[in-house]
């Protein structure tokens, strides 16, 4: 990422307290990368708005004296995506005379770092299930309002349209099928309401969670795409609703309508599919 300004409030000196200075970031992150020259595929590069975002997050931690300080804590934020191997921190004043004044720093990932696709900062979300029943209710635009006050980013997951489905001879084209008619009834449910975007990447899931939009879970993707696929030869949506859950730590799964799994490693709520659910 090259030429990023912000206004901040940095420097050793008192002439520099109160007053914000205009600062150019640049970013420079050598990766683990898992593209390969035949795969477009954004989950498998590390995405230019976690940069963004780690140089938000430390701005947001509160002043600093120096731009050695302010690049180590970015440089280390980023490093903790199970992707980055190195990272090279740029950070130049412009304001403080006919020329820049900068520092440039350089911070490798630990050796042995862990893999986990969750970092410590991501948002853990409220996982909604909604039966065809709940897709259908008159008041979708009110209990979307109450969903957005739950204090946690939504996703909704749907189950099959419950139409006659082609029954193929082997298992996977099956699980296929099976997920295009739960991809279909996400659809039809983002039809409903404009605030319900249709999502099928890890990536774009956890963008829409940290701008706070509602997603609708489009599953395919990550279910034929993992190492640990949920297990079953027929997946329900409600089935799928709770993988993604643990995928993501889940704050809690609400369901409203369909059949809640009997056991669970994160906390369910069942409701009715016509009610207003406690959050």
């Amino acid at each position: 990422m090259s030429d990023h300004e912000r206004d901040v409030e940095i420097g050793a000196f008192q002439a520099e307290r109160g007053i914000l200075q205009r600062i150019r970031f640049n970013v420079v992150v050598e990766v683990q990368s898992q593209a390969e020259s035949a795969e477009d595929d954004v989950d498998r590069i590390l995405s230019y708005d976690r940069i963004v975002e780690a140089i938000d997050a430390e701005l947001a931690q509160g002043r600093v004296n120096l731009l050695e300080t302010l690049a180590a804590r970015i440089a280390e934020r980023v490093l903790t995506h199970p992707l980055a191997a190195r990272c090279f921190v740029r950070i130049e004043k412009l304001d403080r005379g006919p020329y820049t004044l900068g520092v440039e720093i350089m911070r490798e990932a630990p050796k042995g770092q862990r893999v986990s696709l969750l970092s410590d900062d991501d948002p853990h979300p409220l996982i909604v299930f909604l039966s065809n029943e709940a897709i259908g209710r008159n008041d979708l635009s009110d209990l979307l309002d109450h969903l957005a006050q739950a204090g946690a980013p939504v996703i909704l997951c749907v189950g099959s349209t419950g139409l006659a489905l082609p029954k193929a001879r082997h298992g996977m084209p099956q699980r296929r099928i099976d997920l295009l008619d739960i991809e279909k009834n996400a659809w039809v449910l983002a039809s409903c309401d404009d605030r319900c975007v249709v999502v099928d990447s890890r990536t774009e899931l956890d963008w829409a969670m940290r701008q706070g939009q509602i997603s609708v879970w489009a599953p395919s993707k990550l279910v034929l795409d993992s190492a640990e696929p949920p297990k079953g030869l027929k997946l329900t949506g409600e089935q799928l609703a709770l993988w993604l859950a643990m995928q993501f730590e889940a704050q809690r799964i609400v369901y409203l309508g369909g059949h809640p799994p009997l056991r669970s490693e994160v906390p369910v709520q069942a409701w009715p599919h016509d009610v207003m659910p406690a959050l």
